[in-house]
């Protein structure tokens, strides 16, 4: 395996310009993400690292070589499409033996790889079957079995999970990850779904309109968000936000949003008079009767162990609150809104960019486990490989 360093790559279609001047490294066997919304660029970039799309300026490294204008033929990498690209008259075994038998392999050699692939991925049943006749998790399986067996210097995926349902995908999640750590495998995914790329990545780039909008691990890129999109971006619900207008000096504690004072992190810089946001994460509003930051509830969407409460606030933003499933609150109750100083954002509204605080001063382990360790931990070992199984076994008797 090798590195991937993509530097200062740029990539315009007449005068749309797709990617703007993107520079980051995949380390050496690392899990690295593009996520963001269609449109973004994200495959756009993938297709340059893959050699599918030569850029219009910039530089792709693989390893110390300088793949920049190679075809996609001369670069020691192996892609899987998100439509699985199978050939159906092909049964499984050859449909993963092709490339090697492409290049010419002894037939000793390729038998052996097709083995060692099929047992990695748990398909060694499955290799005379035809490809037609395989639910959608195993197809996506011999996609990554024709990947897996060139031995590349590097795996690049576009949307692999895209085309399978949620129960699914949120298999194949795992997975896929699995294999990753099994394979030590430099691995660079390309998905729209934040799921997914917290999920799964050591590292995540999050691209809009072409630009990189912040690049970081999992814990990094929730906890810390750079800008306005990656905040409103990644989470599910979305971060809150309410907008005000003041001129703030380096060292405040309190912004005035309407008739309340809220108490935010320690402001590291000043910050001259015109609009800002205030930004909180749902699970992070509470419900307070002194609070002066008032509203009326909306609706409430009951999530079985929380809820999700909905509020219009009288600073003229509607608020999601994530609180206790047993917490009584009905349409139409009047609350009042907190939050924890240290939870709460501060966003300059005409470059969307975050305002400095001591946020940034307090080390990441600090604030517990990242939403990526969260997510694996809601179901123990044992009911996720049961449900695992079951999805499986399901698949395969219809």
């Amino acid at each position: 395996m090798a590195q991937i360093r993509v530097h200062r790559l740029h990539k315009a279609f007449a005068e749309f310009t797709a990617v703007q001047d993107s520079t980051f490294t995949v380390r050496d066997g690392e899990f690295f993400c593009l996520l963001g919304p269609s449109g973004c660029g994200k495959t756009t970039t993938l297709r340059m690292i893959a050699g599918l799309e030569l850029p219009t300026s910039g530089q792709v490294f693989l390893g110390d070589e300088d793949v920049s204008f190679k075809r996609a033929s001369a670069r020691d990498i192996a892609f899987c499409f998100q439509m699985f690209a199978l050939y159906p008259h092909m049964n499984v075994r050859q449909n993963i033996a092709f490339p090697l038998v492409c290049q010419g392999l002894p037939k000793a050699e390729i038998e052996r790889r097709v083995n060692e692939a099929a047992n990695t991925l748990r398909i060694t049943g499955l290799l005379g079957s035809s490809v037609s006749g395989l639910s959608s998790g195993d197809r996506q399986r011999v996609a990554l079995g024709r990947a897996i067996v060139r031995q590349p210097l590097a795996f690049l995926m576009d949307e692999p999970l895209g085309a399978l349902d949620s129960e699914f995908r949120e298999v194949m999640c795992h997975e896929l990850r699995a294999l990753h750590d099994r394979l030590q495998a430099t691995t660079v995914v390309v998905t729209h779904d934040q799921t997914e790329a917290m999920s799964m990545a050591d590292t995540i780039a999050i691209m809009n309109r072409g630009v990189i909008e912040q690049l970081g691990a999992p814990m990094e890129v929730y906890e810390r968000p750079a800008s306005v999109f990656v905040a409103d971006f990644i989470g599910s619900p979305a971060m809150n936000f309410l907008p005000f207008e003041a001129a703030l000096n380096r060292g405040a504690e309190t912004v005035q949003i309407g008739p309340a004072h809220v108490a935010v992190p320690t402001l590291r810089q000043d910050v001259p008079h015109g609009a800002l946001l205030c930004g909180v994460r749902p699970e992070h509003v509470r419900f307070s009767d002194d609070s002066a930051l008032r509203g009326e509830v909306l609706g409430t969407e009951y999530l079985g162990n929380s809820q999700i409460v909905s509020v219009a606030t009288a600073a003229g933003a509607t608020l999601r609150a994530k609180v206790d499933a047993d917490l009584p609150v009905a349409r139409g109750d009047h609350v009042g809104l907190c939050f924890d100083a240290s939870a709460v954002f501060l966003f300059d509204q005409a470059s969307g960019r975050a305002l400095e605080t001591a946020r940034d001063d307090t080390p990441l382990a600090s604030r517990g486990r990242s939403p990526r360790d969260s997510h694996h931990s809601r179901d123990s070992r044992d009911s996720r490989d049961s449900r695992n199984s079951r999805m499986q076994a399901r698949a395969r008797h219809g």
